[in-house]
């Protein structure tokens, strides 16, 4: 059984495919592992996963970067994010706004499912179709959800490891703080250069 690593963008993990001379592609196939590129946003992942996700994995690790909301999280730092949450999947009543839980239409919660050990920050993040940007509309998710993190993929993958039992986490490199929209105040070569340290490190030591 092999690990499926799986990312949103090819720009992610380039260091990674580079270091061990990989060719870019969508989807590359090793003796040890497998990597799936998705495209970027939960249906692109959840088409993309329909597509090469089966029981042969033992385990799927997810990885890219992420929005941090959480200031104590320094730009450049790797987090394992322990539990994901469809932020925006649910309907507005007036100012208030109704999960899908809530609803009663099932769960936009899930949960990392491996044993996997991994010395990193564990965090709360939040899957969104539209990352954050303007102070009121991120005030808000603060008190609905209290996310340390947002990306546009991780909750998508979650779920449909869940769906197959498969055993999965997520890492996560904090490109950015979540605030009205700077792209001066990114560090996304930071973030994209120790994800892929780690990443190396931990495909270099990963046994099937």
């Amino acid at each position: 059984m092999k690990l499926l690593i799986v990312a949103a963008t090819e720009a992610e993990i380039a260091p990674t495919l580079a270091h061990f001379d990989l060719k870019q592609s969508t989807f590359i196939e090793t003796e040890k592992f497998d990597v799936l590129v998705t495209g970027v946003g939960m249906i692109a992942t959840a088409f993309a996963l329909g597509q090469k996700l089966s029981k042969k994995y033992k385990l799927v690790l997810n990885v890219g970067i992420a929005g941090s909301f959480d200031r104590e999280i320094e730009l450049g730092e790797l987090v394992n994010i322990a539990q994901d949450t469809f932020a925006e999947l649910g309907a507005e009543d007036h100012e208030n706004f109704i999960s899908l839980r809530q609803l009663g239409f099932g769960e936009n919660k899930f949960s990392s499912s491996a044993n996997t050990a991994l010395t990193l920050r564990k965090v709360q993040g939040i899957t969104v179709n539209k990352v954050h940007g303007n102070a009121q509309s991120i005030e808000k998710t603060i008190t609905l959800y209290q996310p340390q993190t947002e990306s546009m993929e991780g909750a998508a993958v979650f779920y449909a490891c869940k769906q197959l039992n498969i055993p999965v986490i997520q890492v996560r490199s904090i490109s950015n703080y979540v605030e009205s929209r700077n792209r001066g105040n990114w560090k996304i070569g930071l973030a994209v250069k120790n994800l892929n340290d780690w990443l190396i490190n931990f495909l270099k030591n990963y046994e099937l």
